[in-house]
């Protein structure tokens, strides 16, 4: 129950052995209850008293135990949670030189969380491609860097609504069943984030090295010139079979 929370194994056993109950335990019960061994119990007991997640008193010469309330118990492990947030948020944290490592990054939250920062700190420039339902979450802060005046060039897969004038769009049809999920961001012509899909699960690298900055540059311009050929002069390019044929083996 609390092992998420950053609590052992023990500490969650024992505070679930007693939240389940209606009345308060000795350590005895406790050890039955929760099947901590009767050699921890006591280690375990006083960690959790110190940690304010139970409470005890004495009655006859025994001790007793007694979880906080389950809604109390929200209350401080938020506000703990809270505590911690604002002192990562106030440490000082030194500037990096320039990195041409090439970093790669797993899970899909991370991957967006760190995509936003970076959002966040361009300055410049903010080149970003990736499907509608994707891009959509991210609007915000990109109609307001555009309306800070900087340079936001958009590439979506699908429909998006926005007052940004630069989006470049592909509405994917039964022929593009080749087109991958993923996305790119180059800011400010220094880093870029690229994430794709690999069996089901999101990956992505991160870079500042500069030839893969040019790279992606390109690549990107390249997904917004196909899409524009295609658009402009789909009728004529699905009536000749060869040339649709390459076009729709190259990725957008």
């Amino acid at each position: 129950m609390l092992q998420r929370f950053g609590f052992t194994q023990y500490e969650s056993q024992v505070y679930e052995s007693l939240i389940t109950v209606d009345q308060p335990l000795d350590a005895t019960s406790i050890v039955k209850g929760s099947g901590v061994p009767r050699s921890k119990v006591y280690e375990v007991i006083h960690r959790m008293v110190e940690k304010g997640m139970i409470l005890e008193t004495t009655v006859e010469k025994k001790r007793l135990y007694t979880a906080l309330p389950l809604e109390s118990t929200i209350k401080k492990l938020t506000a703990d949670f809270n505590t911690k947030v604002r002192q990562l948020r106030n440490t000082q944290i030194k500037e990096t030189p320039k990195d041409d490592r090439v970093w790669t990054l797993k899970d899909n939250q991370s991957i967006q969380s760190l995509l936003v920062s970076l959002l966040e700190q361009a300055k410049g420039s903010i080149f970003i491609s990736g499907w509608a339902d994707d891009l959509t979450s991210y609007l915000p802060i990109l109609e307001a860097k555009y309306n800070a005046k900087v340079d936001v060039q958009i590439h979506v897969i699908g429909e998006i609504s926005t007052p940004i004038p630069t989006v470049s769009t592909l509405i994917p049809d039964n022929s593009h069943d080749t087109l991958e999920r993923s996305r790119i961001l180059i800011v400010d012509g220094q880093e870029i984030l690229f994430a794709g899909m690999e069996e089901t699960a999101w990956q992505a690298v991160r870079t500042q090295s500069r030839p893969l900055v040019k790279f992606f540059t390109e690549f990107f311009y390249h997904d917004v010139a196909l899409t524009e050929i295609t658009q402009k002069f789909k009728d004529t390019i699905m009536k000749d079979e060869e040339i649709r044929d390459v076009l729709l083996k190259l990725r957008y």
